[in-house]
C-alpha cells in the first residue's frame, strides 16, 4: 500500500480526543512493528507529531534538530562536501552531528537505539544479538552518520580515534557491515592481524550478500600476506572469488609468489576449507542468517505478500546458489533478476531491497 494511503487509512480511524487517539496511535504502531511495516511506522509516528501537544512536538523537534536543522538535512550537506573532497570543512560538522547523536540517544540501563533498516536485519538482530533492553527505533540511520565521521577521521590521518566511533556506529546497527569494513581498513592500515581476524569473522556472521563474505575473505588474505603466511593467504583469496569476481585478487595472488620467490598453488577445495578452519572460521554464508531470510520468505507468503518474499528469497539464492528457490522466484517473478547468477555475474546485494514490509 502506498504510504498516502497508509496515512489517510490511519488517520480515518481517530477521533477528536487526543488521548483517545494516542491510544490508537500507539496500538497501531504496535501492530505495524509486529507484521514489520516500515511506512506503516512512518505513517503511525508523523501522525502521533500531529495529535501530540506543542510541548512534546517542541522536545521531538529539539531531538531531531541541530543548529535549527533536522539531523538529515545536515547529514546531507557534510555528504555533499565529502563528494567536492572537503574534509576539513565536512569534519566539524560530523563531529557536532556525532555528539548530538551520542548525548541525546545514548544506551541507558533499560533501552537502546537502533537503526535497523529493513525486517530482515531487525528479525536477524534479534537472533543473533539478543537482549532484555527495549530496542527504539532512531529517527535517522546513524549508523550510516557515524560511519561517515570515522571515514573522515581515516581521510584526515585520525584513524585510532575512528575506532571508538565505529564501535558506536556497529552497536546502533549490529547487521550492517559498513563499519565493520571500515573497522578492518584501520586494523590492515596498523597491521594488527588479530583484529582483521576478530573483525572479520564477526563480520562473515552478519554478511548476507555475497560481496560481503567475498571482502572478509579477502581482507583476511591481506592481513595473512602482511603476516607471511603466504599459502594460508592464497586460500582466502581463492575463497573470495568464488563468492564474488575481484579484479585485484589476481595481482594479490601475483604479489604473493613475489613476497614468496615462488610460484603460488592454487589451493583445492578441501585444502582452503581446511585452512579456513585453522582460523576458525567456516566457508560459506552463517547458517543463521539463511535461516532468517528463508523464514521471512515464508513468513511473506503466508501473508500473500510476494513482492516482499521474493527479495527474502534472493537473499537465501544468492547465499546458496539454490536452484529450487531460484525457480520459485522467477515463478512468482519471471522479470526478476537474479543477483548472484551462476555464469559468475555479480551484483551487489542492495539492503534497502530487502524485505520493507
Amino acid at each position: 500500500m502506498a504510504y498516502n494511503d497508509i496515512l489517510e487509512e490511519l488517520r480515518a480511524k481517530l477521533g477528536d480526543s487526543p488521548d483517545e487517539n494516542e491510544k490508537i496511535l500507539k496500538a497501531e504502531g504496535e501492530r505495524l512493528a509486529k507484521e514489520g511495516d516500515f511506512d506503516g511506522l512512518k505513517a503511525v509516528g508523523e501522525l502521533i507529531m500531529e495529535n501530540m501537544p506543542e510541548e512534546r512536538r517542541n522536545e521531538i523537534d529539539r531531538l531531531t534538530h541541530l543548529d535549527g536543522k533536522r539531523l538529515n538535512v545536515v547529514y546531507d550537506e557534510i555528504d555533499a562536501l565529502i563528494k567536492e573532497k572537503k574534509y576539513l570543512e565536512a569534519l566539524p560538522i560530523a563531529e557536532k552531528l556525532y555528539k548530538k547523536i551520542c548525548l541525546e540517544y545514548a544506551e541507558t540501563d533499560k533501552a537502546k537505539f537502533v537503526s535497523l533498516r529493513n525486517p530482515f536485519e531487525d528479525n536477524l538482530c534479534q537472533l543473533l544479538f539478543s537482549e532484555d533492553k527495549t530496542l527504539n527505533r532512531t529517527p535517522f540511520n546513524f549508523t550510516m552518520y557515524l560511519t561517515t565521521y570515522a571515514y573522515l577521521l581515516i581521510e584526515t590521518g585520525a584513524n585510532i580515534d575512528a575506532i571508538p566511533v565505529l564501535e558506536k556506529a556497529i552497536a546502533y546497527n549490529p547487521i550492517d557491515v559498513a563499519p565493520r569494513f571500515e573497522l578492518a581498513e584501520i586494523y590492515k592500515l596498523i597491521k594488527n592481524k588479530k583484529m582483521v581476524l576478530d573483525v572479520s569473522r564477526e563480520t562473515l556472521k552478519v554478511s548476507y550478500s555475497p560481496l560481503s563474505i567475498a571482502r572478509c575473505y579477502s581482507n583476511i588474505g591481506y592481513a595473512l600476506t602482511d603476516s607471511g603466511d603466504f599459502e594460508d593467504a592464497a586460500a582466502f583469496y581463492v575463497a573470495s572469488v568464488m563468492f564474488a569476481p575481484n579484479p585485484a585478487v589476481p595481482y594479490e595472488m601475483q604479489h604473493l609468489a613475489d613476497l614468496k620467490g615462488t610460484p603460488i598453488r592454487k589451493p583445492s577445495i578441501e585444502e582452503m576449507v581446511a585452512v579456513m578452519k585453522k582460523y576458525d572460521i567456516e566457508y560459506g554464508p552463517d547458517k543463521r542468517v539463511i535461516e532468517v531470510s528463508a523464514q521471512l520468505a515464508a513468513h511473506y507468503m503466508g501473508l500473500g505478500d510476494k513482492e516482499n518474499a521474493v527479495q527474502a528469497m534472493k537473499i537465501t539464492y544468492n547465499l546458496t546458489l539454490d536452484e529450487d528457490i531460484k525457480k520459485l522466484i522467477l515463478q512468482l517473478d519471471p522479470r526478476s533478476q537474479m543477483l548472484h547468477p551462476k555464469d559468475g555475474v555479480q551484483t551487489d546485494f542492495d539492503p534497502n531491497e530487502a524485505p520493507k514490509s
